[in-house]
């Protein structure tokens, strides 16, 4: 069975954009609820994209 890890694509989108919008916050959420678990590429990828907006490299957008 392959993975796909969409939590690691959508943190990918978010890092090329370098914005963290609702929308792509949104499906993270999703995709943790569904799954009920998170993997070790997805975990990394979250680390990453927390490090880069600690760092201010990337920004959170807020709700309209």
């Amino acid at each position: 069975m392959k993975t796909t890890h969409v939590i690691r694509q959508l943190v990918a989108k978010a890092l090329h954009i370098k914005q963290l919008t609702p929308d792509i916050e949104n499906e993270i959420n999703y995709e943790l609820t569904r799954l009920g678990y998170i993997s070790d590429v997805d975990y990394e990828a979250l680390e990453l994209l927390m490090a880069e907006m600690d760092a201010g490299r990337v920004r959170l957008v807020p709700s309209p």
